[in-house]
């Protein structure tokens, strides 16, 4: 049996490789999610990909997380300074949490500087640009020892 992860993105990542590629470069999420797919099938794990500008339907893939994934990856983008609400749905999921961003948010403005998340994550990795989503799944493939 294929062991499921879900990987979730916030807010603005449906422009990645467009929107400030300065600081985000030139990957599209589309990208992202064939390099996680990717790397998920080397560890016999499949990826359930999605991306939202709207909170509610983060909390949504959370819920659902909780019947058919064994961990989640979670970049919450904008989120992740802001969400007790994204927080809390993480908090009923049993199984690991990786929080992902792409850049080093300790380096930016200073509002960006906490995430509520992290509180909740088993690790966080900022700052690899879209290499940090390969490293969550590898990452994740040892947590759940796949």
């Amino acid at each position: 049996m294929t062991t499921t992860i879900m990987v979730l993105n916030g807010p603005n990542l449906n422009l990645l490789g467009k929107r400030q590629p300065e600081i985000y470069g030139h990957t599209t999420l589309a990208d992202v999610e064939a390099m996680c797919a990717k790397r998920a099938g080397k560890h016999g794990m499949e990826v359930r990909f999605h991306q939202s500008n709207a909170e509610y339907q983060i909390i949504d893939w959370i819920h659902e997380a909780r019947e058919i994934a064994k961990g989640i990856i979670i970049n919450p983008a904008g989120f992740t300074h802001t969400s007790v609400a994204i927080l809390d749905a993480l908090h009923t999921f049993e199984g690991p949490v990786i929080e992902v961003h792409i850049s080093n948010i300790h380096k930016r403005e200073a509002f960006r500087h906490h995430s509520y998340v992290s509180s909740r994550a088993e690790a966080v990795i900022a700052g690899c640009g879209t290499e940090g989503y390969d490293l969550a799944v590898r990452h994740m493939a040892s947590l759940l020892d796949t």
